[in-house]
């Protein structure tokens, strides 16, 4: 075709230098080449004539190019007719569509290949084996193996300031590749909303906290699970009472708190209970020497992981929480000159709440059953008064067992203060959000300047569920290099649009076997966001070498989450998520650390017939199914929900139903 373009074009430009010849001699176009001959004859040497030759060479030039560009246009056309032969795949229409009636991602064929992305080359002889080597199953006794919060490295460290209690993560030789295995009668926990009342016992076999706990009525046997009645040491009555005595004191009700965080949580029925007034609580305990509190609380579907308060920051950004809740936490918030109630304040909005029961709140009442003095218990709540006071806080109200503190909405007063109270002084150039491995520090989280008294720090929050999709502060005043309003709207929508493709290939998510949920690299919150109506919580992970830190926007949105580096082990139990996402992971850390760590690192925390959804491009997808191969995981890759030419795929994985073997 382009052949025979190039020829009319040429055939044009040429045929109007010779159109006098039509015009004079009224000769077909076509004799010119005849006629320029006869006047070379009649007139050797005739100015024209040396013209009219080369016009002919010209024409003769034209016509040769033109043949031979019809003659290949001609063998390309034969060419084409021949029929393409495509291998037999009787699933390749199966790239992007799944059975919509489909309960569960087990139920697609997988192992049917529906993309080849394997590199066809020759492996070597380890290449090989490693291909071939499936991990073992580990011991029973790692049954319930926190790498991190292992309890015989943590006696290596000292126990001042419970630094042993801290993380510590095994060294690269101490890393183990199998598999952490189930109970034996390990059976998929109850759905949710039963779930906050229910757990099997063989799924967490610890009677403990139902003997030592049952006057509180934290827990009870009932036959073959465990209940719970959603009492706690200092709300007997249930959690559901002691809220309802909060929001007589401040409103739980009107979306202006939304955010919660719980230190030392116990089995987190505080939480359980505030997930009906729309408040989502993240609560955190220390790995327990003879209980896994944390582990009941994600066994029951809520919000919790595994934290201290001892030297380092706690992995969340500043100004994240709306209320912070101490329920006889055993915290020692008069020591060390306040540092504790130093953090709380870094992790509370402006406006924020700190409520606190059990000692040394209501003495009077209770001094006995803690075995103290009044003396002693009226000492150490003069000292948090007073340390309260020097944050700036104002305290609201002391009712019954219930004192309440306001962190007040700018640091306008605060640092006028400063002239009264010399100690703690303001913190200096210091990134207040850094949380990763870094000490708590004895002085105040500067908040954003205002223009006036009245006016809230960093910025007004929207009030729930408005705030869910509201432009967060943090976007809005450009807190975030590059991170624009418009960049924020367009990842909702193309979260919205994911989420819908989700649910055409994985019906459970949207149909409650799923609860607990994470997002291994959550960026702006839009996987949550897109998931909101759905009766799931996300624990959205922001990895703590990133470039761009938004975990502050995901907690002003609403949501909660925390910094973490998966090339270690998240403080969490295992088989305490349902489904796990990643986006790009992969990509990120597979020049830092062995990525065969971080897939073994998935498979600890997700429950047997769990779902894994990794987004990533081709060649490391590539990379890590080879992997996955080798685990007891049925996997299939599927085209982008955009179609195959988009160069992101999806990788859907399947953890099978396993158990470890009573003899073991």
């Amino acid at each position: 075709m382009w052949g025979c373009l190039l020829v009319f074009l040429c055939f044009f430009r040429y045929s109007s230098r010779f159109s006098f010849l039509n015009k004079n001699l009224n000769l077909p176009l076509l004799s010119v080449p005849l006629l320029l001959g006869l006047m070379a004859k009649d007139y050797p040497g005739s100015p024209k004539i040396h013209q009219l030759e080369s016009k002919r060479r010209r024409v003769t030039y034209i016509l040769s190019v033109g043949g031979l560009c019809v003659l290949f246009y001609i063998l390309g056309a034969w060419q084409n007719t021949t029929t393409p032969k495509f291998s037999a795949n009787p699933n390749l229409s199966e790239k992007v569509e799944c059975d919509p009636q489909s309960n569960a991602l087990s139920s697609l064929s997988l192992e049917d290949d529906i993309l080849d992305f394997e590199a066809h080359h020759k492996l070597s002889l380890d290449e090989t084996m490693m291909a071939i080597e499936k991990f073992p199953a580990c011991d029973l006794n790692f049954s319930e193996y926190t790498p991190c919060q292992d309890l015989t490295r943590g006696r290596k460290f000292e126990r001042a300031m419970l630094v042993y209690r801290e993380r510590h993560c095994p060294e690269k030789n101490e890393l183990i590749q199998c598999l952490i295995p189930a109970p034996p009668k390990y059976k998929r926990p109850f759905k949710w909303p039963q779930s906050r009342e229910y757990a099997w016992y063989d799924n967490i076999p610890h009677k403990e906290l139902s003997i030592e706990k049952a006057i509180q009525n934290w827990i009870q046997v009932e036959g073959d699970r465990f209940r719970f009645p959603g009492g706690g040491t200092m709300f007997p009555r249930g959690a559901d009472a002691y809220i309802d005595d909060i929001n007589a004191l401040i409103s739980l009700t009107d979306g202006k708190i939304r955010t919660a965080i719980d230190t030392g949580c116990g089995v987190a029925s505080w939480g359980a209970y505030l997930l009906n007034r729309d408040i989502i609580t993240m609560s955190f305990a220390p790995r327990d020497t003879h209980e896994a509190q944390v582990q009941f609380a994600l066994e029951r579907g809520v919000t919790a992981m595994i934290g201290v308060m001892a030297t380092q920051r706690l992995p969340y950004p500043a100004r994240a929480f709306d209320m912070a809740h101490c329920s006889r936490c055993l915290i020692p918030w008069y020591d060390y000159d306040g540092l504790y109630l130093i953090e709380v304040d870094r992790v509370l909005r402006p406006g924020g709440y700190w409520i606190l029961s059990g000692p040394p709140i209501h003495r009077k009442k209770h001094y006995r059953g803690w075995e103290r003095t009044q003396e002693d218990l009226k000492k150490e709540q003069d000292t948090i008064e007073e340390v309260a006071k020097r944050l700036c806080w104002k305290k609201l109200t002391e009712k019954d067992d219930l004192a309440i503190w306001q962190k007040p909405i700018n640091h306008v007063e605060c640092i006028e203060s400063r002239r009264i109270y010399k100690t703690p002084h303001i913190c200096k150039n210091d990134n207040a959000d850094a949380a990763w491995y870094k000490k708590m520090k004895a002085c105040i989280t500067p908040l954003p300047e205002v223009s006036s008294p009245d006016e809230a720090a960093g910025g007004e929050l929207k009030g729930w569920p408005e705030r869910a999709f509201a432009v967060p502060p943090r976007v809005s005043k450009g807190s975030i290099p590059a991170l624009t309003s418009k960049k924020f709207e367009d990842d909702n929508m193309v979260w919205k649009e994911r989420v819908t493709h989700y649910k055409n290939i994985i019906p459970a998510l949207f149909q409650g076997q799923y609860r607990n949920v994470m997002d291994m690299n959550a960026y702006l919150g839009g996987f949550v966001a897109a998931l909101m109506k759905y009766p799931v919580w996300v624990m959205n992970v922001v990895p703590a070498n990133s470039d761009c830190d938004t975990l502050g926007v995901i907690y002003e949105r609403g949501f909660i989450g925390t910094y973490h580096d998966w090339c270690e082990a998240f403080s969490t139990y295992p088989r305490t998520y349902d489904l796990i996402h990643a986006t790009g992971v992969f990509s990120i850390y597979q020049d830092r650390c062995d990525i065969t760590y971080i897939l073994l690192e998935m498979d600890r925390i997700l429950r047997p017939e769990g779902t894994v959804i990794i987004r990533d491009t081709v060649d490391v997808l590539t990379k890590v199914q080879s992997i996955t191969d080798r685990m007891r995981w049925k996997s299939r890759t599927m085209d982008h929900e955009s179609g195959p030419f988009n160069p992101e795929k999806i990788l859907l994985a399947v953890k099978t139903y396993w158990t470890a073997e009573p003899s073991t």
